[in-house]
């Protein structure tokens, strides 16, 4: 008898086994995709961005072989979920909420975005091409806000609060100067730099934190933006945004997709049509490891407010 339940669980648990094997095979499969679902955030209008994000798609699909859709979402935090929930494939991330999504096991880092330097007094481009940018505080040139002090009290506009350019490091280098950005100020979130811009034209608050220069985003409509308003403050680098994929990616697909871009970077005409969506004029791969400086100010934006 006993020999009889010994054979009996023996068998079971070579099922078992097997069954969990299956079950590990199944999880970690690698993914291919027969369809590429891109998201996006709007740093601008997002009409425009969609709009402008669409000519992309066609040059991917012409390089990838495969169909290219472009989703336009409201905030980075709908494209980390999405990601996380398999219903897209890839996010434009900017470095924060990257880390975000890559902590959660949502997303890995594939390339890094370049860009041109900018002059912060004239909006125009260096020559120089980084994998870094900067964020600034922008207010109106007769707004008597000098430094940061001069903030207390003041109404100033804020991208999500996970926006690297738009919140976190603006943020938290106010903390280190002892300038509380969530108390010793009025907040108003906005949803796209342009927004910052223009309020801060509209006067309907006093400063903004925006990506250097998101000045050029309006300055066809408003031609004189230069000469009206300035950077008071410039943070230190900030990595460029990212494009991310889902983890589970093949990595020949991951290397596909990569080419493709880099690729298009390098034409005139796909340059110029990645400049339109995020002032990107290029990509170069990417490591994780590029953005434990995002990781160091997440960890101390928790603090401000407190």
């Amino acid at each position: 008898m006993f020999k009889k339940f010994a054979s009996l669980f023996l068998a079971l648990g070579v099922a078992v086994l097997i069954i969990s094997g299956c079950g590990k095979g199944e999880s970690t499969k690698e993914f291919v995709p027969t369809e590429l679902k891109i998201g996006f955030v709007p740093s601008q209008n997002a009409e425009t961005l969609e709009a402008r994000a669409k000519p992309l798609a066609q040059l991917l699909e012409k390089e990838l072989g495969i169909k290219v859709n472009v989703q336009v979402t409201t905030d980075y935090n709908g494209v980390v979920e999405a990601m996380g929930s398999k219903k897209l494939d890839l996010g434009f991330l900017p470095p924060t909420d990257y880390v975000l999504a890559h902590e959660k096991g949502y997303a890995d880092v594939l390339l890094q975005a370049l860009r041109y330097g900018v002059n912060p007094e004239n909006g125009e481009e260096t020559d120089e091409l980084a994998e870094y940018y900067y964020s600034g505080i922008l207010v109106k040139k007769d707004s008597g806000i000098k430094t940061l002090a001069d903030l207390k009290g003041k109404k100033i506009g804020w991208q999500a609060p996970t926006s690297s350019a738009g919140y976190v490091w603006a943020a938290v280098e106010m903390k280190k100067e002892g300038i509380d950005a969530l108390n010793d100020m009025e907040g108003v979130t906005l949803q796209g730099h342009d927004k910052g811009v223009l309020g801060v034209i509209n006067n309907d608050f006093d400063a903004a934190a925006t990506f250097v220069d998101a000045r050029n985003i309006v300055k066809n409509d408003y031609p004189d933006i230069f000469d009206t308003t300035t950077y008071m403050y410039l943070t230190d680098k900030i990595p460029n945004d990212t494009i991310s994929v889902r983890p589970d990616m093949s990595a020949e697909w991951k290397e596909k997709i990569a080419d493709a871009f880099i690729k298009i970077g390098e034409d005139p005409e796909g340059q110029k049509i990645i400049k339109e969506i995020y002032t990107h004029v290029g990509y170069k791969k990417s490591d994780d490891a590029n953005f434990d400086i995002v990781r160091e100010y997440a960890d101390e934006v928790k603090e401000v407010g407190k």
